[in-house]
């Protein structure tokens, strides 16, 4: 050992034993020479040369006696190894010392409350060094703990910094650390520190459970520190005194609340666990090192705080779901027990008791201008919605309970949604979210439970007063629920309709017709009914009445005897739209291509008759059900669906008998149409001239006059004239016959000559249409009546020279003795006679036709029913076709024929043809 070493060499030595991390011989040499080895000078080289990573159960004991003082007193003596500073002179020792770089011990950020002892400066100064050159964080508290009574600066420093980053890193995310020094942390703002605090707080589905505990041990500690709050005399306290008091504020507390209501916006799970995990201000852990030191104002306004931020988030959460709003719920009973008010149910037990709401402090906070509140300033103290009271937790639940109603029945629904029907009271918005709810209530509820459809009533009900109404028993109170503006009537009738939708015919007639203060008058009852058994039409698929759509609207027609009897004009259209609509569902009927025939094709038709006509395209011979298509089109009249407004449906019964007739006419005309398409001719004449030649201007006609004269209606033209009979007779009268027309199956008296007969049968079509066509039409019938004559008597005289000629072969060609070449003696050609008739066959024009109606008026109309033959034929056509055995002129089926159309002529379109009368007698004469 050396003999009274310098300085120098002492302090060298120090720092070389330091850096060799030997603690006992630095010990001994710090105890024998305390005057050299300053506390201060030692915690320097100390804090410059002892190596980071050495740990701090090593060197905690030395820095121990250093700050108790008691190196010379609890010293055992022991030899130092000075050969490591030996051959060095004084001088040389003096230069090198004044070479080190020791560290100093200042502290730029150590609380001006607190003095500036050196052994805390070391302490904070050693584990910022073991953090930023070894990054052994976890090996800190062996250091700092055992100094922890030493100076409150240490604690403060050891909970609010070193314990916060510690669990944040190594202990609660482990395998998340954030790259950040104690240093670099502690010089983080509020702001920017609760954000890297929480930067995994409820990240992932299985940290849930512990954001109450990240709340808990990372905030709480954090806060443990003096420099996060703010204090001083500001006017206006948090509990509303207007005087000048002492307000406390805490600027990281509000910005972690800040970050509970940002959660609860993006992720509201996270924000009702720390709600529901955490009792805010006084739940905290810091880890044993310290305990809360707040006083009572301050904790109170923590508290308050904490309470409006719960409340804010539970009007920022935007997820639409029953689990949401459950989360939503337990905030409210959360906030409810810190405020020791009593606790409210949950959410299913309200919606079943549906409890009455009333402003418990008359603050009136259901007016328009607080609608802002639920989306600004929510964590203002001007902001009244958020304010921790009675008044503001109850009217969270209620408006939670009214989401909860609607997400429940299928219309999602938030809280700031319910807040905003209830204060803006707006009608059109309201309504909107009425309709969504009974629609999906009708959608989407059971068919045969009526428990549930009372209950689905009483809540719509209670959703517009909150049950004001029957606690204060007047149903003239202010409503002020979320469906507040809509008249109690509109949704009586809309839950009618879903009853009724819903098959609930017993329910709904229990309520609306037989209880004894119905809550509808007959005539909305009646309409509603009506409604929704249209609406049961509309939507059916099956026109089969005794299947879907159909059966329900003729069970809802007949649920409410009183209401609508069978006799009411109402039920009497719907059963005749039934009966319309079933009998077309036995027809193979698609009006697009791709898509069948739906009963609301029928009501809604422009024109329903036509349908009628695509029946007729798409069944082959369904023609020849005419009566059964008579039926559907009359039932359609009955129904009103040829009514002007539809929806009005009232008609005069002159004017629907008119358009009984019409619609008869137009059906068989297409009945005749449809029998010329199919080459069925015969069946085509028959509907011509039994049906539409039967009675060609209806009982009605007079009556669809008079509708016009009268200005009673403005009806169209084609109601009041009857525009297919003429065109279905024209059609069938333009009909030529072909190989594939259908053959007659029946003769009769009529000509044996197919062809004759066809021609025949076609001029009596002509001459049907000249008598119901209107006047502007003639011309066009008469010119095709006209070649249809003309084709006749080409027809007739082919027959006459195949008869004659047949004659001829009989009379000179067979004669015994074939004598061919010769004409007897005594026979005549009756080549007059041709010619004559040739004449008089020959075709006539539009005037000869007029004259030669004139002319053979006095002829008679009863002429034989076919053309003689044989030998009495010629004998009088060889007279000249003089007389008939009675002495009268022969007539033929043609002239007869001919004479009846222009029979009608002469009186109907003299004008056209410029016709003179005619002294009928005098002709005679």
């Amino acid at each position: 050992m050396m003999s009274l070493p310098s300085a120098p060499r002492i302090v060298l030595l120090a720092t070389h034993l330091a850096a060799k991390s030997d603690i006992e011989s630095l010990t001994a040499l710090a105890a024998q020479h305390t005057r050299v080895l300053r506390q201060d000078l030692l915690l320097r080289i100390l804090l410059t040369c002892l190596p980071e990573i050495l740990p701090p159960s090593q060197y905690v004991s030395l820095v121990q006696r250093i700050a108790s003082g008691s190196l010379e007193t609890d010293f055992q003596p022991r030899e130092v190894d000075w050969s490591s500073v030996q051959d060095i002179t004084d001088d040389e020792a003096a230069r090198k010392v004044r070479k080190l770089r020791l560290l100093p011990l200042a502290w730029d950020s150590v609380p001006s409350d607190e003095p500036h002892d050196p052994v805390s400066l070391f302490l904070i100064h050693r584990a910022r060094r073991v953090d930023e050159e070894a990054g052994l964080l976890t090996q800190l508290p062996d250091l700092i703990v055992p100094f922890l009574d030493h100076a409150p600066a240490i604690r403060t420093w050891m909970v609010s910094v070193l314990l916060p980053l510690l669990r944040r890193n190594h202990e609660y995310y482990p395998h998340h650390p954030v790259a950040q020094t104690l240093s670099a942390f502690e010089q983080l703002s509020d702001r920017a520190a609760v954000d890297l605090l929480l930067s995994q707080t409820g990240i992932h589905q299985e940290d849930l459970p512990h954001v109450g505990r990240d709340l808990r041990g990372l905030v709480g500690p954090w806060l443990y520190n003096g420099e996060r709050w703010v204090r001083g005399d500001e006017k206006g306290a948090p509990s509303g005194n207007s005087q000048a008091t002492t307000h406390t504020l805490c600027p990281g507390w509000e910005h972690v609340l800040e970050w509970v209501t940002t959660q609860a916006s993006k992720s509201w799970r996270v924000a009702v666990r720390a709600i529901d995990q955490w009792d805010g201000p006084g739940d905290v852990d810091l880890g044993g090192y310290a305990s809360m030191w707040l006083e009572d104002d301050e904790q109170e306004y923590l508290e308050q705080r904490y309470a409006r931020a719960a409340l804010a988030s539970a009007y920022l959460i935007p997820e639409t779901s029953i689990e949401a709003l459950n989360g939503v719920n337990s905030i409210i009973t959360k906030i409810m027990a810190l405020l020791d008010q009593d606790p409210c149910p949950t959410l299913q037990v309200a919606s079943s008791l549906l409890p009455p709401y009333s402003d418990p402090n008359r603050e009136r906070l259901l007016c328009a201008k607080n609608a802002t509140y639920m989306r600004n300033e929510l964590l203002a103290e001007s902001n009244t919605l958020t304010t921790p009271n009675e008044t503001s937790t109850q009217l969270l639940h209620i408006l939670t309970l009214s989401a909860f109603i609607l997400t429940k029945a299928g219309v999602p629904c938030t809280v700031r949604r319910a807040g905003e029907l209830a204060f803006l009271q707006d009608e059109r918005d309201q309504r909107g979210e009425a309709t969504k709810l009974i629609h999906s209530l009708t959608n989407n509820g059971p068919k045969s439970d009526d428990k549930y459809w009372i209950r689905a009533r009483n809540e719509l009900l209670w959703l517009r007063d909150w049950g004001a109404e029957e606690v204060q028993g007047s149903p003239n109170i202010q409503t002020q629920g979320i469906l507040g503006q809509l008249k109690k009537e509109f949704l009586e009738v809309e839950c009618l309709k879903a009853f009724l939708s819903n098959t609930r015919y017993s329910l709904a007639r229990s309520i609306y017709e037989d209880a004894p203060e119905v809550p509808l008058n007959n005539d909305i009852l009646r309409e509603t009914i009506v409604s929704s058994a249209m609406n049961a039409y509309d939507n059916a698929s099956n026109p089969h009445r005794g299947r879907g759509g159909l059966l329900k609207c003729d069970d809802i027609i007949h649920a409410f005897p009183q209401t609508l009897g069978e006799t009411h004009p109402a039920a009497k259209r719907i059963e005749a739209l039934l009966r319309a609509t079933h009998a077309l569902s036995e027809y193979r009927l698609i009006l697009k291509k791709g898509e069948p025939f739906t009963p609301v094709i029928l009501r809604v038709h422009a024109d329903p008759i036509s349908i009628i006509g695509k029946v007729l395209e798409q069944n082959p011979k369904s023609y020849t059900r005419i009566q059964d298509f008579l039926e559907i089109g009359a039932n359609m009249v009955d129904a009103g669906l040829l009514a002007r407004d539809k929806h009005e449906q009232s008609q005069s019964v002159a004017e629907q008998s008119w358009q009984q007739f019409i619609v008869a006419k137009r059906i068989t005309a297409m009945c005749v149409d449809a029998a010329l398409t199919e080459d069925d001719f015969e069946t085509a004449y028959s509907y011509v001239v039994n049906r539409l030649a039967a009675d060609s201007r209806g009982p009605s006609a007079k009556s669809g006059s008079e509708l016009v004269s009268n200005g009673t209606s403005n009806p169209s033209p084609a109601t009041l004239t009857d525009d297919y009979s003429w065109k279905a007779a024209l059609q069938a009268g333009k009909y030529r016959r072909t190989a594939r027309t259908v053959k007659p199956t029946h003769i009769g008296t009529a000509s044996g000559n197919l062809e004759i007969r066809h021609l025949e049968q076609r001029m009596e079509c002509l001459a049907t249409a000249l008598r119901i066509a209107p006047p502007p039409t003639l011309q066009e019938i008469l010119n095709v009546f006209r070649k249809c004559e003309e084709e006749l008597n080409a027809a007739v005289k082919a027959e006459e020279e195949q008869e004659s000629a047949w004659d001829d072969q009989g009379d000179l060609q067979v004669m015994p003795g074939a004598f061919s070449s010769t004409v007897p003696a005594g026979v005549v050609r009756s080549s007059k006679a041709s010619s004559s008739r040739h004449v008089e066959e020959a075709p006539m024009s539009l005037f000869d036709l007029s004259r030669a109606s004139m002319a053979r008026a006095q002829r008679n109309l009863t002429a034989l029913s076919s053309l003689q033959r044989g030998e009495n034929a010629r004998s009088d056509e060889a007279r000249g076709e003089s007389v008939d055995g009675s002495g009268q002129p022969r007539v033929r089926k043609r002239d007869q024929l001919r004479e009846a159309a222009v029979g009608t002529l002469a009186s109907g379109v003299g004008w056209l043809i410029g016709a003179q009368p005619i002294d009928r007698a005098g002709d005679r004469g």
